[in-house]
């Protein structure tokens, strides 16, 4: 056996334009790492280098995917190149695959100076799908807009990558593996662990365990069906709910985490996860839930289907919040949501005079809160929830903050959710997702849309629909001045108030090279008539949004890709 020390090689590149990643990281289609050359090598080297070398040099960092296709080709060229960039130790999940909300507690378990995470989020996986890097810093959260500018102008000019490409790991065996380099950064460590055990005891430290199995597995017990939807959050559930808190086997599905995610998106909404909307239909189940690709994203359903909307899943945990031991014992410092969230929140902020912050969409914004302690809950919209026990959404943790609301109220999801609405009354809330939008049309759609509410003659224009009059109060384009450190970050979506408070917002996202996403939210709060059909009741608000905008005509659809 050859004991000789791994040659470390410096490699000549060239440059890409288009590897400018945002706060979920660089994602592109999987042909396009794979074809291009060094693209996948070009963006790592990015990010080691945006790391100052005395920082790095001899300091730990995470590595961990959700386990899609070309997660183990990438993890094999991280290792290589961490360990010729200096790197002292790479701490990896088994088999390569870690959980987003395990990364970031695996980050701030061992000190780490941060972590590498492969995933495209909730987007399609498998050889035709799509394949995303991420970074997260020290604080186990995603790269701020300093550090992900500083990775993009380094991948603008990259004339070279260091590798050591006779490096492999076993993925496969916990524990550690060391390596003899043939350069000054010796020796270098990669630690295979169990993220499941580092999370599930986390998990331990925030809940109360032994009041959740015996809600789960006690006389008269709640019935839930966790759904997996075949992304890396399969080994979590089982392991928290079937063997920690006594689930039945049949409580978890689509466990095994697979790497097209069994052909569908892994995107926990009404539309993707209609199987489990199904299985929840006949009332057997009290509590239902799904996940995405990652595991940071959740949406949560009661008996019969009823459908929790994430703007009010977490407006009922922080009005319950106090069911959560974690926060017995820390207090709770301040509440956040997204602007395109609706202002469910807000209202349980006001009742208990505890601060609301509203940012832009982004978990970077509310790791920047929880850091400066303003802020112990926040979520978004778009089924992520979280609290200040680690720095990203957590899917898994909103299912058992659900559960220790049950625990605590012996009601179902949907008396604990109606009885918030008459507590606070209701916002009414929807979101229209077109996808797959040609982005020129997208893009002028927008720029004109922008022209439209900068126009001060746009302020008091009246639209009438049926026999509903909106007369429009403000339009602006959303600007945050960040608390804490004071940066600024403009044109985060396009915003029309009306004088009774309710909202259309327009977002452009998921754009790559000729395709887009566009998304319309509408927010309406009702103090008595909170019983309605969301849909129904926000008819009106949806036609004067698709009439300003003029989005079916200048796209050529006819309506929504996915209605939330």
């Amino acid at each position: 056996m050859d004991n000789s020390p791994l040659q470390v090689l410096t490699v000549p590149t060239g440059p890409y334009p288009d590897q400018r990643p945002s706060s979920g990281g660089l994602r592109k289609k999987v042909f396009v790492f794979q074809s291009r050359r060094n693209y996948l090598h070009n963006f790592i080297q990015s990010i080691f280098s945006s790391i100052d070398l005395p920082d790095r040099q001899g300091s730990a960092m995470v590595v961990g995917g959700d386990g899609r296709f070309f997660n183990r080709t990438a993890i094999e060229v991280i290792v290589q190149m961490a360990a010729a960039n200096g790197v002292g130790r790479l701490i990896i999940g088994h088999h390569g695959i870690m959980s987003t909300p395990a990364a970031s507690c695996v980050i701030r378990k061992f000190k780490a100076i941060g972590g590498i995470i492969l995933t495209a989020s909730h987007n399609p996986g498998g050889p035709d799908g799509d394949f995303g890097i991420k970074f997260n810093t020290a604080n186990g959260g995603p790269a701020n807009d300093v550090a992900t500018h500083k990775i993009y102008q380094i991948s603008r000019t990259i004339e070279e990558f260091a590798i050591c490409p006779g490096l492999k790991v076993d993925l496969t065996t916990l524990g550690k593996q060391m390596f003899d380099l043939e350069n000054k950064f010796k020796p270098f460590t990669v630690e295979i662990v169990d993220s499941v055990e580092s999370y599930t005891n986390l998990m331990r430290n925030v809940f109360d365990f032994a009041a959740l199995k015996d809600l789960l597995s006690g006389p008269g017990h709640v019935r839930v069906r966790l759904d997996a939807m075949h992304g890396v959050l399969g080994p979590y559930v089982k392991r928290i709910l079937c063997e920690e808190l006594g689930c039945p086997p049949h409580s978890a599905v689509n466990c095994v985490p697979l790497e097209d995610f069994g052909g569908q998106p892994p995107d926990p909404n009404l539309t993707y996860a209609s199987d489990l909307v199904d299985s929840m239909s006949d009332g057997f189940y009290d509590l239902g839930a799904a996940f995405d690709g990652d595991g940071d994203r959740n949406m949560i359903l009661g008996k019969h289907s009823f459908f929790v909307p994430p703007s009010d899943s977490v407006a009922v945990i922080a009005d319950n919040i106090f069911n959560i031991p974690y926060f017995q014992q820390t207090g709770v410092r301040g509440f956040a949501r997204s602007m395109p969230t609706s202002a469910a929140l807000d209202r349980v902020a006001k009742a208990t005079k505890i601060e609301l912050y509203e940012t832009p969409t982004g978990w970077k914004f509310f790791g920047n809160l929880m850091d400066a302690g303003r802020v112990s809950l926040c979520g978004e919209e778009s089924f992520g929830t979280g609290g200040d026990h680690i720095r990203e959404k957590d899917g898994l943790w909103a299912v058992l903050a659900w559960l220790s609301i049950l625990a605590a109220r012996r009601q179902s999801v949907e008396d604990i959710v109606k009885g918030h609405w008459l507590k606070y009354g209701r916002n009414y809330f929807t979101r229209y997702d077109y996808e797959d939008v040609d982005i020129d049309a997208a893009c002028e759609m927008m720029e004109d849309l922008e022209l439209i509410v900068a126009d001060k003659s746009f302020v008091k224009q009246r639209f009438a629909v049926e026999e509903k009059l909106y007369q429009v109060e403000k339009a602006d384009n959303f600007e945050y001045t960040d608390p804490v450190d004071s940066t600024i970050c403009r044109n985060q979506g396009l915003r029309i108030i009306f004088s009774d408070g309710s909202r259309i917002i327009y977002r452009l996202s998921g754009t790559s090279s000729n395709r887009a996403t566009v998304r319309i939210y509408i927010d309406s709060y009702e103090r008595e008539d909170i019983f309605q059909d969301p849909q129904v009741k926000l008819a009106p608000l949806a036609t004067i949004a698709l009439k300003i905008s003029q989005l079916h005509h200048r796209t050529g659809r006819s309506g929504p890709s996915v209605i939330t």
